[in-house]
């Protein structure tokens, strides 16, 4: 293994651009940044990576995709003649092999390509800012003229009376469980509550997922309904519309005390995980020291061009407290440090932004819904088609989800496509495309789309606005 280029003793402690976080916001902002030529000085604070290659997307989808094989075996009753069996025999060895592609990836992606950048020095500790601007590490001050921001998020820990008395997960230590827990509350029925519900049912644990607002609150109510009817037929448990009350021990588990539309209820499990989204990491920065600016919730607040209130002070990722994506945290990072060093040119632009959720079915969504097109002041046309009506699902005899299509009345013009089907991330960019590109539902309904692909369902829907698809023969339109 390769080390970092660590800053020396003797290096000088000015640079043309620092950058503070060495996650995958701060590597594009670093390499961008050395690539026209800057200095950079490269900031991590604990493991290096970040969020997504250590605790985020990277474990979670390689244990999703692990529990999957079970789901596949159980649902080979779905074709005569078939049947199958899968179940975990060693959970600790499945814990052990994602962490050992966590730790490969790490090396491969991160520690390893610092070297290929002389202009990046990385420098391990915790900055914060002082009153002048300049960075505090330990008793070191680093100046440099720009700064870039990318520190990330933590967990939220919602302010539940009891809560400090149980031994809690979240989604880093639940994926780390050596042992399966019989049975599991989750707290939030968000993209992270979803997924890791769903990875823990389909091994073996009965889980109950309890949440205020329902599965998947900002998505659109069908996706939401659909992906709540799928968990219910896998025997996951969804208890939505709580107030919460509190926790308490109970036996060798934990008890939530809440109320369901008025109702006292108590949900008990042997282990909780909370999966209530996640907070800026900012309270170590010093910002109000330096006079930027942040929003209720911690999170920077920058302008279109990534900028933080302090002149030269720049921000992107999970620390804004927006569009928690990695792909979009490394995308504002490269446009910060290009504006950083060529004159605040460019614009964020997330109009277009696809979001997918690795639940199966999974649920992807780009551009407007149908409630955020009319609060926009469109006339809204949408068009939903159930699986049922795409060859692809009734050749896989698996029809669960629907995708559903936002457009302009008059104009035709796409805003929105929302899919929720087993196989329907891989199909989103496409609508993404379709989006970009200004497309109407008549432009894509006309597209030639390959037969007996989930994708091809968004030509389908396109056609729903006018016609009447059960009515067409397999290629017709």
């Amino acid at each position: 293994m390769t080390e970092p280029n660590t800053l020396k003793s003797t290096d000088t402690d000015t640079f043309d651009l620092a950058v503070i976080g060495a996650g995958s916001a701060g590597f594009s902002a670093a390499i961008t940044a050395a690539e026209e030529g800057a200095r950079v000085a490269l900031i991590g604070y604990g493991t290096l990576g970040g969020t997504c290659v250590n605790v985020g997307c990277v474990p979670s989808k390689a244990m999703i995709r692990a529990v999957e094989t079970m789901h596949v075996a159980k649902g080979a009753d779905r074709f005569d003649g078939l049947t199958a069996t899968a179940h975990v025999t060693d959970w600790a060895a499945m814990v052990a092999q994602k962490q050992a592609l966590v730790d490969e990836l790490r090396v491969e992606k991160y520690v390893d390509v610092l070297p290929n950048y002389v202009g990046i020095k990385y420098i391990e500790g915790q900055a914060h800012f002082t009153k002048g601007g300049e960075l505090q590490i330990g008793d070191r001050t680093l100046r440099a003229p720009k700064v870039i921001v990318a520190t990330g998020s933590s967990p939220h820990v919602p302010d539940i009376p009891g809560l400090d008395g149980i031994d809690w997960l979240d989604s880093t230590s639940a994926l780390e469980l050596r042992q399966l827990p019989v049975s599991l509350m989750v707290m939030g029925g968000g993209y992270i509550g979803v997924e890791i519900a769903q990875i823990f049912a389909r091994a073996g644990t009965e889980v109950t997922i309890v949440t205020r607002r329902g599965l998947l609150p900002e998505a659109e109510p069908e996706v939401s309904e659909a992906l709540t009817k799928a968990f219910s037929e896998e025997r996951i448990k969804v208890l939505d519309g709580l107030a919460y009350d509190r926790f308490e021990k109970s036996g060798e588990g934990v008890a939530l005390h809440a109320a369901q539309n008025g109702v006292a209820v108590k949900i008990e499990a042997e282990r909780l995980l909370l999966a209530t989204g996640r907070v800026p990491n900012t309270a170590s920065l010093a910002l109000d020291v330096a006079g930027i600016d942040t929003d209720a919730n911690g999170g920077i607040v920058i302008d279109p061009q990534m900028r933080s209130s302090r002149d030269g002070v720049y921000a992107t990722g999970d620390v804004t407290g927006t569009d928690q994506f990695v792909y979009m945290a490394a995308y504002g990072a490269k446009l910060a440090a290009m504006n950083a060093m060529n004159g605040n040119t460019l614009t964020y632009d997330n109009s277009v932004m696809p979001t997918v959720v690795f639940s199966d079915p999974q649920v992807a969504s780009v551009g407007l819904t149908e409630a955020r097109a009319k609060s926009a002041g469109y006339d809204v046309a949408t068009s939903v088609l159930g699986l049922e009506h795409v060859p692809r699902a009734l050749a896989a005899r698996d029809t669960r989800g629907l995708i559903k299509l936002v457009a302009e009345k008059h104009s035709k013009k796409l805003l929105g496509a929302h899919i929720i089907a087993p196989e329907g991330a891989d199909s989103i960019q496409t609508a993404a495309m379709a989006l970009k590109m200004g497309m109407t539902y008549d432009d894509l309904g006309t597209m030639i789309f390959p037969y007996l692909t989930t994708v091809e369902g968004l030509k389908l829907a396109a056609q729903t606005f006018e016609k009447d698809v059960t009515k067409l023969s397999c290629c017709a339109g």
